[in-house]
C-alpha cells in the first residue's frame, strides 16, 4: 500500500476515534452540565459538576452579576426517602456559592438549583434535578494510561475494520494488536482504576452487571473469537469491529457502582462488599 493511502487510512481512523470518544464524553452521565439561561430579564451562567471527590466537599456556584440575584441549592442523598435541604448559596462578586456536603465512595447526591428574582423563582436547568456520583482518587499514572490504551483500542479497531473491508487488506496484525491492546487497557488498567475509584477490582460479569465493565468484557470476548477465527473468515473480524464500535457509543459511567444508603453495599454487586464514611456512618442531609 501507498505511504500516502495509509496514511490517509490512520488519519480516518484516529478522526472517527476522536468524534467517538468526543460523544461518549459529553453524554455521559459525569460530564458536568453547562448552561446559560435568562430568568426574569437576568443572565443566569453555570457549570454543575456530577463527579466529585469521595469525602470532600462538591463546590456548586453560579455566575449572576445583578446583585438582585438570590440562589438557593436543594440536595438530598440520591435513591432514598430523605427530606430536601436548602442553603442559601453566598455571593463573592458576580458567583453564587455552595457546598455539598462529602459522601462516600460510589455515594450519589441529587440536587436542584432555585433562583430568587423580585419575588419570583425560578429552576435552572429546565427545572431538572442532577446527580453527582463521588469516587476515590485515582493516581494520575493509572488513569492516562487506562484512557490513552482505551483510545488506542478503538483506533485500532476502527483500523482494523477498514483493513478487513479492503480486497487484500493485511488485518491480522490489526486483530492482534487491537486484542492486546484491549486486554491492556480494559482488563488490566481498567480494574486499578476501578479499585481506586470504587473499592474493588470488577464489578461485572459474574460478580454484578456494571455496564462499563461488562462493555470491556463482551468486546475483549469478540475480539478473542475474531483472533481465532480471522484466518477462516473476515466477517468475524467486521462483526468485532462493529460490536467495538457500538460498545464505544454508550456512554461511558452508565450503570455504574453506587451505594445504596440502607445498607452500605454497592447495589450493582452480588458481593457483601461494604462501604462506609470515615467516622464509620453513612452521611445524612445536613440540616438547614
Amino acid at each position: 500500500m501507498k505511504t500516502r493511502k495509509l496514511i490517509l487510512l490512520w488519519f480516518l481512523a484516529i478522526l472517527l476515534s476522536l468524534l467517538i470518544g468526543i460523544f461518549q464524553r459529553l453524554t455521559g452521565p459525569t460530564h458536568p452540565v453547562r448552561g446559560m439561561e435568562n430568568l426574569g430579564g437576568k443572565s443566569i451562567k453555570y457549570r454543575l459538576l456530577r463527579s466529585y471527590t469521595a469525602f470532600e466537599n462538591m463546590p456548586v456556584s453560579l455566575i449572576a452579576e445583578d446583585s438582585d440575584v438570590r440562589a438557593y441549592l436543594n440536595y438530598r442523598r440520591y435513591h432514598t426517602k430523605d427530606q430536601w435541604t436548602e442553603i442559601e448559596m453566598s455571593r463573592e462578586g458576580n458567583r453564587l456559592n455552595a457546598e455539598i456536603p462529602g459522601h462516600p465512595v460510589a455515594g450519589k447526591v441529587e440536587y436542584s438549583i432555585r433562583v430568587h428574582i423580585k419575588d419570583q423563582n425560578f429552576l435552572i436547568n429546565q427545572g431538572k434535578s442532577l446527580v453527582a456520583r463521588f469516587k476515590g482518587k485515582v493516581p494520575s499514572v493509572f488513569l492516562i494510561l487506562h484512557i490513552v490504551f482505551m483510545f488506542l483500542g478503538i483506533i485500532f479497531s476502527i483500523r482494523t475494520g477498514m483493513e478487513a473491508l479492503r480486497k487484500e487488506g493485511h488485518y491480522y496484525w490489526l486483530v492482534n494488536s487491537t486484542l492486546v491492546i484491549i486486554f491492556i487497557g480494559g482488563l488490566i488498567f481498567g480494574p486499578i482504576v476501578q479499585q481506586y475509584a470504587f473499592g474493588d477490582w470488577w464489578t461485572g460479569f459474574p460478580f454484578g452487571f456494571d455496564l462499563t465493565d461488562n462493555k470491556v468484557l463482551l468486546a475483549f470476548s469478540f475480539w478473542v473469537i475474531a483472533f481465532f477465527l480471522k484466518k477462516k473468515s473476515k466477517w468475524w473480524v467486521l462483526g468485532a469491529v462493529i460490536l467495538m464500535t457500538v460498545i464505544y457509543l454508550i456512554p461511558h459511567s452508565v450503570l455504574g457502582s453506587e451505594l445504596d444508603y440502607e445498607t452500605g453495599k454497592m447495589k450493582n454487586k452480588y458481593s457483601f462488599h461494604q462501604i462506609s464514611s470515615r467516622d464509620g456512618k453513612l452521611p445524612r442531609n445536613r440540616p438547614v
